[in-house]
């Protein structure tokens, strides 16, 4: 490569207009030299131009990063609390599958938490914040909003004081839901059943059920829960953050969007329901997972366990022949609350309770990382008031810097 280039070369290299090269010329960014054959004109040192285009090029990769790992291109947070491997969901290392074959939410919340004593989740002190006569959704955001604004800053405490609060959090969300507060020294699975009128039987199916959706990774929750526990806010700020974030339909109550399909196979049948998606190119709610294309195991491992009542089974096998989707845990929660005849909001109760469990994990385990999550924004709104103005002061600033340029070339001409 030749050491020197013209103007035209430099500039085209570079994808900018011949002023911004004066500009870097002049800033000592690139070396400048008279042409030999043409005293008017000037040479770019080669190395400098190339050394500017690969630091473009690096920032437009980091742009480019930047804008996948928002939109889930790239993993951007480093957690040890859950992955996937072969088509499974692990805790810290454990089979989330095997798990919900006998372990509770509390064994789940100690694990996540990575706690030395077993966790509890202390209903006595869940009464305060809660009324009898409001159960439900907007109940449990209320009782966490109210949380929330007296809470305490998260920095500078240890983890076993966060976790005596957490446990608090997760019991408040569960009686909020239904959750019995009777005194009795038994798992939230069990206080669930009970406030939703269920037998032993009932409470196994909730226990499983709560354990295998107890986390999933960086969802859009846990990223929105680890965004607020990065500035050192209270507990419960965190945990409603992460909440709201979950409630939507395409997160967290998803149940919901399939229950309402639910409601139409019960009054139209299965395969009308299926005819009407299919012939209307409407995707079915529930069905394909982007993490699992085999198929979801968490929803696999409860359906396994559960007997879909009246046309269900029906509509969900013929969705499957027909489209090759599986179901996913969506769908497996909404079988279950229609199986056991739950309150409607049964499945995002249950879904949320647990889910706290691992929203707090990732607010503990953001808050020892010590650095505010703060992504830069790129512009693309309108050009800046002040643009027309600074762009004519540069070009008369480049106009400048060049008649400085052949200056001293022809000072130094002189002195020669």
């Amino acid at each position: 490569m030749r050491n020197w280039i013209t103007l035209t070369e430099a500039a085209r290299q570079l994808g900018v207009q011949a002023q911004t090269v004066y500009a870097y010329a002049s800033r000592g960014n690139i070396a400048v030299m008279p042409d030999p054959h043409d005293p008017r004109k000037s040479l770019y040192r080669a190395d400098d131009v190339a050394r500017l285009c690969r630091k473009k090029q690096v920032g437009r990769k980091r742009e480019a990063l930047a804008a996948g790992t928002i939109f889930g291109a790239e993993p951007c947070i480093y957690s040890g609390i859950t992955t996937f491997a072969k088509g499974r969901p692990y805790y810290r290392g454990r089979d989330t599958i095997r798990l919900a074959g006998h372990a509770t939410l509390e064994d789940v919340a100690t694990l996540l938490w990575n706690a030395r004593e077993p966790i509890v989740f202390p209903f006595d002190a869940a009464d305060s914040v809660l009324h009898e006569e409001a159960r439900g959704r907007q109940c449990a955001f209320t009782a966490l909003a109210a949380l929330a604004a007296n809470g305490h800053s998260t920095l500078g405490r240890t983890d076993t004081a966060l976790h005596v609060e957490a446990a608090q959090l997760v019991a408040t969300i569960a009686q909020a839901f239904g959750a019995r507060n009777d005194g009795a020294a038994i798992p939230v699975h069990e206080r669930l059943a009970r406030g939703w009128g269920q037998d032993s039987s009932g409470a196994e199916l909730i226990r499983k059920a709560m354990v295998l959706v107890a986390d999933h990774e960086i969802t859009s929750s846990a990223f929105a829960a680890r965004i607020t526990a990065s500035t050192g806010a209270s507990l419960p700020g965190c945990l409603l953050t992460g909440l709201a974030t979950f409630s939507g339909p395409l997160h967290g109550d998803a149940s919901g969007r399939v229950r309402a399909v639910f409601d139409d196979v019960n009054r139209l049948g299965a395969d009308h329901v299926v005819t009407h998606h299919l012939q209307s190119a409407i995707p079915v709610p529930g069905f394909g997972h982007h993490l699992y294309p085999d198929g979801d195991p968490r929803a696999e491992a409860l359906l396994d366990v559960l007997e879909p009542p009246g046309e269900l089974g029906a509509f969900i096998a013929r969705v499957v022949k027909l489209t090759g989707l599986k179901p996913t845990i969506d769908v497996a929660l909404a079988v279950l609350a229609a199986q056991l005849k739950l309150p409607r909001d049964a499945a995002f109760a249950l879904f949320a309770t647990a889910r706290c469990v691992g929203l707090l994990a990732h607010c503990i385990e953001q808050l020892r990382v010590g650095k505010v999550i703060r992504p830069r924004g790129r512009y693309t709104g309108p050009a800046l008031e002040e643009d027309s103005a600074a762009a004519a002061d540069q070009g008369g600033a480049d106009a400048l810097d060049e008649q400085t340029l052949q200056k001293n070339r022809v000072f130094k001409a002189v002195g020669s």
